[in-house]
């Protein structure tokens, strides 16, 4: 990875309101134990990502927006890869961060996944 590697995110129906994306769509849940799941796009395309977690995970996603490696370095956010659940899988780790400090830096990641735009989107024929 390097500082201009795009982080796919997977963009479940439910945090899209109002045709904009919640910046749920970047907080870690407990479950996560503050590490929010992530591809790594150096090494798979948007698209290819979305039928992954879609087709053979088994997951909702109306598409991918992204946050690059600097944008997270630049909110003081460790980035790593994490194959274990599969070879493509990074995470974006917010460990040791209070809940003022995580909805700070995931509403702050959402703006720079909305300024980029969708990388892939269901249905709009990218």
């Amino acid at each position: 990875m390097t500082d201009e590697t795009l982080l796919l995110r997977q963009i479940n129906p439910s945090w899209v309101q109002q045709d904009h994306v919640t910046s749920q769509a970047f907080r870690p849940t407990p479950k996560d134990e503050c590490k929010l799941s992530v591809y790594d796009g150096d090494m798979i395309t948007p698209e290819r990502s979305w039928n992954h977690y879609t087709s053979q995970l088994g997951y909702k996603s109306m598409g991918v927006m992204a946050v690059s490696v600097i944008e997270c370095k630049g909110q003081e956010l460790r980035v790593r890869p994490d194959p274990r659940p599969f070879p493509e899988h990074a995470v974006i780790d917010f460990t040791g961060l209070g809940t003022n400090q995580i909805e700070k830096k995931s509403k702050r990641l959402r703006v720079a996944a909305e300024l980029r735009g969708w990388r892939f989107r269901v249905g709009a024929g990218e």
